[in-house]
């Protein structure tokens, strides 16, 4: 929209949503997870069963087929197209949780063959995502940009958070990602030029990153920080200027405020320890 200058003249304004025109792998591993805690949760009326797994099999199906092949990434990247470390780990996941399904649904040969591409993923990630020359898990299989997003890899299970390459990438992101106590997505020039503002959701990652490898005193101070650049009714935006503190993207962002809740629930004393 060429008439409309933008806010603060920071246009182009863009009409529609160019995300549905993306290729993006980590879905399938997105819709996975999403559905895999049910059937462990004993809590439930109503339990899925061999016919909802059956249902799923395809979705890590297409995750297998597609986790060495390029896409637009987690951030929807309109004109980089790589073999995106975080979209191959959520492809993992899909493989993986799979495998779990099926040793609860005490089909052998079901979790015999998820495990088994989830192993062949999983391998492919060590050796095409790690770089030896950065000291980290870099964005792209063979690159050496780094994404906050490979902080995820923990979360969910990829590699325990004692692993010295996963201490080895939180400290790389805390090196090169962060300013004060914010977390860029990336530093590297995208579709728009070079990141001005930090990720939120990222600096959450990044505070729970540092529960994870022990370094719990500076995740809480990073969450206080964040905490205080909530507006006055406690929402937070997507972005956010480092040097101001001021609020920028969409809003309210639904990822700040899931963070919120994950970083409080790591950070906050289990009921065992209250008297």
């Amino acid at each position: 929209a060429p008439n409309l200058p933008g806010f603060r003249d920071s246009g182009p304004v863009r009409r529609g949503n160019q995300a549905a025109e993306h290729v993006q792998h980590d879905v399938y591993g997105q819709v996975v997870l999403g559905v895999a805690q049910s059937f462990f949760d004993h809590r439930l009326l109503a339990q899925p069963g061999i016919a909802e797994f059956e249902q799923l099999e395809p979705v890590g199906e297409r995750a297998f087929a597609v986790y060495d092949t390029p896409d637009a990434g987690i951030w929807e990247f309109r004109t980089i197209a790589h073999v995106h470390t975080s979209s191959a780990i959520m492809c993992w996941a899909a493989c993986d949780r799979l495998s779990r399904i099926a040793v609860r649904l005490e089909l052998d040969n079901r979790a015999a063959y998820w495990r088994e591409r989830a192993d062949i993923i999983h391998a492919t990630i060590l050796e095409k995502a790690w770089s030896a020359d950065v000291g980290a898990f870099t964005a792209a299989f063979g690159g050496t940009d780094l994404d906050a997003s490979v902080l995820l890899m923990a979360e969910i299970g990829f590699l325990p958070a004692g692993d010295p390459r996963y201490v080895a990438t939180v400290e790389a992101v805390d090196r090169d990602l962060r300013m004060g106590n914010h977390v860029y997505r990336y530093k590297v020039e995208d579709d728009f030029g070079k990141p001005k503002t930090a990720f939120t959701a990222c600096t959450f990652w990044f505070i729970d990153a540092l529960y994870r490898v022990g370094r719990v005193e500076e995740a809480r101070e990073i969450f206080e920080s964040v905490l205080a650049s909530r507006n006055h009714v406690g929402l937070l935006s997507e972005d956010v200027d480092p040097e101001t503190g001021e609020l920028w993207g969409n809003f309210p962002q639904t990822y700040c405020m899931v963070g919120i809740i994950n970083s409080a629930a790591l950070l906050s004393k289990p009921w065992a320890a209250v008297t």
